[in-house]
């Protein structure tokens, strides 16, 4: 595990609950560049511990505060309801930008699988509702379409740790109406256009039925001119990114989002 300058437990109060999130400094400055991340696990499982070692990681190497969000999860809490932690947890940060040694105008969001799906829908919304402004979109192997049906998931929906019928159990789980997986804040992958969001890294594995969805999703930004830069790790699973210590590839695609935030950190 990383050290880092400093890291602090908080909740940020919403309408009847509250939404626990972790931040990490990696040093004293002030007006750092941040970045607002969830955690995979198909929207039914995953918390703050799940993401410790990415999150400091990519505060030391990347240079900016990380706020990491525990979401409210599934099946107890459906959708839309972790979109709405999701988007409000942002808001959050561009509200408390300061008094979180940010700088308001360089946030960036991303997150892993379900987290990654969590971080295009709230591009949308933030989008749909003028705010807040976004510099970035870090997206690891995200989750993009209900009605995936590509050929990853079919050549790699076994054998390579996620598999195809664990994406039916955890759609099962999340939606309340198999209806809302052709919502955009379900689905990014089916909104109408994704003109407008903000530039983003795609990172896909290879040997990940979510492949091929995550791919789609990376060249219709490029499509409706979003600057995208799209990454596959030959020979990576699913959650390699998770597994930098053990893993190439995870140190690969860690260093290599690093980068891509250090960049987005420079641009206003």
């Amino acid at each position: 595990m990383q050290e880092v300058a400093r890291v602090e437990n908080r909740t940020i109060g919403a309408t009847g609950h509250s939404i626990p999130i972790r931040v990490y400094w990696s040093s004293t400055k002030e007006n750092l560049p941040v970045l607002v991340y969830f955690h995979g696990g198909g929207f039914v499982l995953g918390n703050l511990d799940m993401v410790d070692r990415p999150c400091r990681a990519l505060a030391n190497a990347a240079e900016c505060v990380v706020v990491s969000v525990d979401y409210r999860l599934a099946p107890e809490h459906k959708f839309p309801l972790p979109v709405e932690d999701a988007f409000r947890a942002t808001e959050y940060v561009a509200q408390h930008a300061k008094e979180l040694g940010a700088d308001p105008s360089r946030i960036s969001i991303g997150g892993d699988s379900a987290g990654a799906n969590l971080s295009a829908a709230v591009t949308l919304r933030a989008r749909e509702q003028g705010g807040p402004r976004l510099a970035f979109q870090l997206l690891v192997y995200p989750v993009t379409d209900y009605d995936d049906d590509r050929p990853s998931l079919h050549e790699y929906g076994e054998g390579h740790f996620l598999t195809r019928a664990g994406m039916r159990w955890f759609w099962g789980h999340y939606l309340p109406h198999p209806a809302d997986g052709q919502n955009p804040d379900a689905s990014p992958l089916k909104a109408k256009s994704l003109r407008g969001l903000p530039p983003a890294m795609v990172i896909t594995a290879e040997c990940d039925p979510l492949r091929d969805q995550g791919e789609a999703y990376a060249h219709k930004l490029r499509d409706a001119g979003v600057a995208v830069r799209l990454k596959r790790y030959e020979g990576a699973i699913h959650a390699f990114f998770h597994m930098g210590g053990v893993i190439d590839a995870g140190r690969a695609a860690l260093a290599d989002a690093a980068q891509a935030l250090r960049e987005a950190g420079v641009r206003r």
